[in-house]
């Protein structure tokens, strides 16, 4: 074979393969069309076919976070590409591992305003981790190479790859493609750092010593880092509560005594206290956010905060601590967890688990009898049992499903939470489905964000995928119509979805079971049979109109300022 000729697409493919890679979501058009044709010969890829461009990054970004391997997606120039666009930017605002390829015009026409020609590397710029267009065949083997690295390494984010039509067709001898893609990797200006300073660990460790009220706020990067039973050996080992951001849900247990739930704008109440009390803060992969923090120098506003992350741009970026450490979380615990003898904190610990009692999460009852939200996604937990991958979309029922229901397990909640995508939960639903077979998979959805993306419905029929599909159908757009009632005077500005489809005829039409449940009796008698069931179903859970997401910190505002303690402003 060594004398013969590979093209660009035959590499393309035959490099993520040997990468590892045997999963790409896609969608074609007249700049990939060489790619597509080598796909159709080429076996040792799977390709699904998604309905929309941005479904397929949302598919390849469920399978990322559902598999902890990097996710793929294809789209071709001009609009395909910009298609693409929102849930690059998802995965960037999320950290999550995501190739991207888009076909590109050839190139004796760029830069000519040719037919569907876009500067897609321009316009993800700000949204990638590093981005190439490729103009000599034989970089590509090498860039596919380092674009995997990149995007898997360190803090892990999207890359984007340009590939110019008459690139895909070119050819260069086999023998020729083994030596370039045996090269190794050299990005001397990427070098992430995997081990924390020595000196600040020990800093570190003599704080967590003299520490009498000391909180671990535990985010995302522990997911990334792999270190779950890190962060629970290091919580046991101190006896030192913990609290998660809503990416971190799932890191450690929520049935675990010492969890406290989410913190935040919408966190529980013994959460967001113990921020207030407590005197320091050990901040675990997290990027104090203005979802958390609110008004930011009123932020542990008592505490000593000591800041673990990898990517060392975060560190003071929005709030000020007192020992960085710079590095992955996996080792930097490892030395945590070495070091440090077992601790007591039981007055402490018995403080915060007062305020759990004190203020549970609740909800009241519907004066005309209606469900509640909370009441379908109390009982989901029940039935799930914190044995699911959950998928939502962007809203209030993100927000209740953070509230209701248990993460025990790390990937088991996809959420978009830095760049609030709706239309992310359904196809990032169907990609953690095709990831994790294994796994029973819910997308919780809102009647609004499903509209946006559920054209990929047709994966869940096309390929036979057992995704349960719970719309929270309030018939509003519920965040923003809550925000326009406490702040706005109730002035109901374009909210109103009273003239939604007919989910369950959209559901014949894709040839998809469904229920409506609109009745407690329905909830309490359906949702099981439906849930436990092998199949894919949509459920169409009818609830209470003008329901608001409690308790709440207001924008920019500090925890002294929250509303809705116990359940009600």
């Amino acid at each position: 074979m060594d004398n013969k000729m590979v093209n660009g697409s035959w590499i393309l493919l035959e490099s993520l393969y040997r990468l590892g890679i045997d999963t790409v979501f896609g969608y074609p058009g007249g700049s990939v069309i060489p790619i597509y044709d080598e796909i159709y010969k080429y076996k040792k890829i799977k390709h699904y076919f998604s309905r929309h461009e941005q479904g397929a990054a949302h598919e390849a970004d469920g399978f990322a976070r559902a598999t902890g391997k990097i996710g793929v997606c294809i789209a071709t120039s001009g609009p395909g590409a910009t298609n693409l666009v929102t849930g690059i930017m998802t995965a960037h605002m999320d950290s999550v591992p995501l190739l991207a390829v888009t076909g590109q015009v050839g190139r004796s026409s760029l830069g000519k305003d040719s037919f569907q020609e876009s500067d897609i590397v321009g316009i993800t710029l700000p949204i990638t981790k590093s981005n190439y267009l490729i103009t000599d065949i034989r970089d590509l083997p090498r860039i596919i190479k380092e674009a995997n690295y990149i995007a898997t390494t360190g803090r892990p984010g999207p890359v984007l790859i340009d590939i110019p039509k008459d690139i895909q067709i070119s050819e260069i001898p086999f023998n020729e493609f083994e030596k370039l893609f045996s090269e190794e990797i050299n990005l001397p200006g990427y070098d992430p750092t995997y081990h924390g300073h020595p000196r600040q660990i020990k800093k570190a460790i003599d704080l967590i010593k003299t520490a009498k009220k000391p909180l671990i706020i535990a985010g995302a990067g522990i997911l990334k880092a792999g270190a779950s039973k890190s962060i629970i050996e290091f919580a046991e080992k101190t006896n030192i509560p913990v609290t998660t951001t809503l990416l971190g849900l799932g890191v450690f247990p929520s049935n675990h005594e010492l969890s406290l739930g989410m913190l935040g704008m919408h966190g529980t109440v013994a959460a967001n206290h113990a921020t207030e009390e407590a005197d320091l803060i050990i901040a675990a992969g997290i990027r104090f956010d203005d979802r958390i923090t609110g008004n930011p120098d009123k932020f542990c506003k008592n505490a000593s905060i000591i800041h673990i992350d990898i990517d060392p741009a975060e560190i003071g970026k929005n709030k000020k601590c007192d020992i960085p450490i710079v590095g992955d979380l996996k080792n930097v615990l490892f030395e945590f967890n070495r070091r440090l003898d077992k601790m007591d904190h039981s007055d402490w610990v018995n403080t915060v688990k007062g305020w759990k009692k004190e203020y549970p999460m609740v909800y009241g009852s519907s004066n005309e009898g209606r469900l509640l939200p909370q009441e379908v996604l109390s009982e989901l937990n029940k039935v799930l049992a914190g044995n699911a991958i959950v998928a939502t979309d962007v809203g209030q029922h993100q927000m209740w499903t953070a509230q209701y229901i248990s993460f025990n397990n790390p990937n088991s909640i996809l959420t978009s939470g830095g760049s609030g995508t709706m239309g992310y939960g359904l196809p990032a639903a169907i990609g953690a489905q095709i990831g994790r077979p294994d796994k029973k998979v819910v997308a919780i959805v809102g009647d609004g964000g499903f509209q946006m993306t559920f054209q990929e419905l047709m994966l869940i029929k096309q390929y036979n995928l057992p995704v349960k599909v719970v719309i929270i159908n309030n018939s509003f757009l519920g965040m923003v119509r809550q925000w326009q009632e406490i702040f706005h005077e109730k002035r109901y500005s374009f909210v109103d979805l009273s003239v939604n489809p007919d989910f369950n005829k959209i559901a014949e039409g894709y040839g998809i079971n469904s229920i409506t449940i609109d009745t407690k009796e329905k909830l309490e008698n359906d949702l099981r049979p439906a849930i436990e069931g092998d199949e894919a179903v949509i459920i169409n859970c009818i609830v209470e109109k003008e329901v608001n997401v409690l308790p709440m910190i207001p924008a920019g505002a500090s925890v002294s300022e929250m509303v809705g303690k116990r359940g009600v402003i």
